[in-house]
């Protein structure tokens, strides 16, 4: 295959696979740490509504579900690609990152959360998922 077309296709995949990495855990994590009584994230306005509520352990899952969305990304790209495959797991991290900054943007977290979640849960994960994808 060449290596242009298969390094395009490492990056829509692991793209894919950790966005479902990402939004299967958002999606499991009420059943994990229940949520404050009253609390409907099944609308925008209900999540914005809610957050003021949540404690510091509502929000160990969305800052797993983004640390490990963009580590697998970046896994899955590193193994697929034919080249480059440092600077593709990081245009993974990027791509994460910056929907990390729009929810950052969009919803109103606490400050703590939002540099904990931008600062380690995009860029890091994403150099060690080349790591782990990068094992000679």
């Amino acid at each position: 295959m060449n290596p242009i077309l298969r390094n395009i296709l490492a990056i829509i995949a692991g793209a894919v696979i950790g966005s479902v990495v990402n939004m299967g855990l958002i999606m499991i994590s009420g059943s994990i740490i229940p949520l404050p009584e009253g609390a409907d994230l099944t609308t925008p306005e209900g999540l914005k509504a809610a957050i003021p509520l949540f404690e510091p352990k509502h929000f160990i899952m969305p800052f797993l579900a983004h640390s490990l969305g963009t580590l697998v990304a970046a896994l899955i790209a590193t193994l697929i690609a034919a080249s480059h495959k440092m600077i593709i797991a990081m245009i993974l991290g990027f791509l994460f990152l910056l929907g990390g900054i729009m929810m950052v943007m969009d919803l109103p977290s606490p400050l703590w959360y939002n540099v904990t979640d931008l600062a380690g849960a995009y860029i890091p994960m994403a150099f060690i998922g080349w790591k782990l994808g990068d094992r000679k």
